[in-house]
């Protein structure tokens, strides 16, 4: 086989119906994920050097996801089901995250707001007392993978609102009041985990995703890596 020459759809799809699969337009995720398997394939002995590099070439050229699945077919990789991603632990690492606030957001007979594209710090507290705090990390920019938020709620109430593809746990407790968090968990190994605990005495603590809100740095490191790989094969 020509690994040069584009595989080619067995027959078309019919008119207005949607395109398979193989039909796909190829991304630049999806080139990287041929990559990373040939890189495997030539460590483990199952390619040569000169196959390696012309398989890498191809990938580099296709097209479609159909014309990049060529490169792997006959490599075991190809045929694995794709690895479950591991939960969140419900906890901080030890360590990870500073005993005392690199920020406070505080509302006493008012209302304060966090949001918009600004830089979570890794620990936040947030007081609420007989006034509302909302801190919507839906365009925030994560520069740690853990961030924990100590929510204190007092006849107030305070509201966090996280990207969809993030990791979310929660661990508190009401008094009089309601504390929610919606447990989340992300498909992706790099996204960050946001922990939110505290108490709400006579008021609510809510934390849950933002529909349709995705973390930019998610893809901004994906986007990085793809760069890196592609750089090494050129």
């Amino acid at each position: 086989m020509d690994l040069h020459q584009h595989a080619q759809p067995q027959d078309a799809a019919p008119r207005g119906a949607a395109p398979r699969v193989s039909e796909l337009r190829a991304s630049d995720a999806d080139r990287d994920r041929i990559a990373d398997m040939l890189r495997e394939a030539l460590a483990e002995g199952r390619l040569t050097a000169e196959e390696h590099a012309e398989r890498v070439e191809g990938v580099l050229a296709a097209r479609t996801v159909g014309e990049l699945d060529v490169f792997v077919r006959d490599l075991p990789a190809a045929h694995a089901g794709p690895a479950a991603a591991a939960p969140a632990p419900d906890r901080p690492t030890a360590g990870a995250v500073p005993p005392v606030p690199d920020e406070n957001v505080v509302a006493v007979f008012s209302g304060a707001v966090r949001k918009g594209r600004w830089r979570a710090s890794r620990r936040i507290h947030a007081y609420a007392v007989f006034g509302s705090v909302e801190i919507d990390l839906s365009e925030a920019l994560f520069e740690h993978r853990q961030v924990v938020i100590k929510a204190f709620a007092v006849f107030g109430s305070v509201e966090v609102r996280v990207p969809e593809n993030v990791s979310l746990r929660g661990a508190g407790g009401g008094v009089l009041g309601n504390f929610e968090v919606d447990t989340l968990d992300s498909a992706e190994p790099e996204a960050p985990v946001i922990y939110v605990d505290g108490w709400a005495v006579l008021g609510s603590v809510e934390a849950r995703p933002k529909r349709g809100k995705l973390v930019a740095d998610i893809l901004d490191r994906v986007q990085r890596k793809v760069d890196r790989s592609v750089r090494k094969h050129l």
